[in-house]
């Protein structure tokens, strides 16, 4: 037999055997899946809806299992034989066969662990099976039932209760630090009057985190009264100093007992804090942030001293060059000073030599006048002047030179310079 293959096939398909004829079957959809998708359709829940019911069965089934063995624990051999007038001082969870639970007990598993409790315990029972009448133990159940019953009571005796206590590692030993010390919060926890109680956490816990339950616990409010340990006041009126002098030396042993806890907790605080391989990590941590911050703070100093040094360097040079300027510039100032002193002198001169070398204008006779009136002159002549004067008079003939003179002198007289009254020969 050969099939037509859709087209762009290879080749042909070619059967080996025959075909086996086909068989209509009924088909019923079952199990646990088919059945919740069933429930689901048929009360019309959500996905939603449907796991949260679930849950709660689930829940439920397990606190059930939890309480089949409500009330089976096997008491101690000490226990049974407890004398009932210290009552007080028997673990009344193991009494009543809780000692798995203790302050988590619910009053009505109390209730059912205790029924069980007198169905075994009951005196008339033990009479009809050939024992002896010990109802010592089932006083005690009775006492443990009322303890539980009343939540003050109750609240008392849970304050005193050593039974739910977890106790910390032993010191220097080796240990998982929460592992061993996340049990030992979570017992004292139940203590604190606000709820609820930070968690102790893991490795990874911030530090915000890791300092609000170490200052949580540094501010622990505890409810515990140790009122449950009081000795027992005389119901009897006939001696009242007596009644209250138990009742002050009752309330004395809890004072001493609440110090006492108090002074207990706090040292486990702080081991626990001290032992915090948290605490480690945050203060290494801290270091090296202070190290880190050192090293940039002097790190700033250097650059800023570097800075400084290379300032103060500039300016150091630059001083010394202006320095140097200034001493140029003063060599310089005072060749020029030289300089002009000397021009000034050669002016002076040039100026007295002039009337000699013109023979005195022909009136030698009169020289002594002349020289005079010359160095008069030259004293009220400025710089400027003095220039301008010695280089008319210089190299020139006698009536030039007289005629310079004469004129600088009525320019002199002119200005006020100069008294003409004083002079001899010249500005007649």
């Amino acid at each position: 037999m050969s099939i037509v293959l859709p087209s762009g096939s290879a080749e042909p398909f070619t059967a080996t055997a025959k075909y086996t004829a086909p068989v209509r079957r009924p088909v019923e959809p079952v199990g646990r899946f088919f059945l919740a998708h069933a429930s689901r359709t048929l009360r019309g829940h959500t996905w939603s809806e449907f796991e949260k019911l679930e849950a709660e069965k689930n829940v439920k089934k397990v606190e059930e299992d939890e309480d089949l063995d409500l009330g089976d624990e096997e008491q101690s051999a000490e226990l049974l034989e407890h004398d009932p007038r210290e009552w007080k001082t028997a673990d009344l969870y193991a009494v009543l066969g809780l000692s798995h639970l203790r302050f988590r007990a619910t009053e009505d598993q109390i209730r059912r662990a205790h029924r069980k409790q007198v169905l075994k315990h009951h005196p008339d029972k033990k009479s009809a099976s050939g024992g002896l009448d010990q109802d010592g133990f089932f006083k005690i159940i009775q006492k443990a039932f009322e303890v539980m019953l009343d939540s003050t009571k109750r609240q008392q005796y849970d304050s005193v209760d050593e039974g739910a206590n977890v106790l910390p590692p032993a010191p220097k030993s080796k240990y998982d630090f929460f592992e061993a010390w996340g049990p030992v919060f979570a017992s004292e926890a139940r203590f604190s009057k606000k709820q609820p109680v930070p968690q102790l956490g893991n490795l990874e816990t911030s530090k915000e985190e890791v300092d609000a339950f170490y200052g949580f616990w540094g501010k622990f409010d505890s409810w515990r009264t140790f009122e449950f340990k009081d000795e027992d006041v005389p119901d009897d009126t006939a001696n009242r100093d007596h009644k209250r002098y138990i009742e002050r030396k009752n309330i004395a042993s809890r004072k001493k007992l609440k110090q006492e806890d108090n002074k207990r907790l706090i040292d486990l605080v702080e081991r626990a804090h001290a032992e915090d391989p948290r605490i480690k990590l945050f203060k290494e941590a801290a270091k090296k942030e202070k190290e880190q911050k050192k090293w940039e703070k002097e790190a700033g100093s250097r650059k800023a001293a570097e800075e400084a040094a290379a300032k103060k360097a500039a300016e150091e040079e630059a001083a010394k060059k202006a320095a140097e300027e200034a001493a140029v510039a003063k060599a310089g100032s005072k060749k020029a000073k030289e300089a002009a002193k000397a021009a000034k002198k050669k002016q002076k001169r040039s100026i007295r030599g002039a009337p000699k070398d013109v023979e005195y204008f022909g009136d030698a006779s009169n020289a002594t006048q002349i020289d005079g009136d010359i160095e008069i002159l030259i004293e009220k002549l400025d710089d400027v002047q003095l220039a301008d004067v010695a280089t008319k008079v210089t190299g020139t003939d006698a009536s030039t030179v007289k005629s310079a003179i004469n004129s600088v002198v009525s320019d002199l007289i002119a200005g006020g310079k100069l008294d003409g009254s004083i002079l001899k020969y010249f500005g007649k």
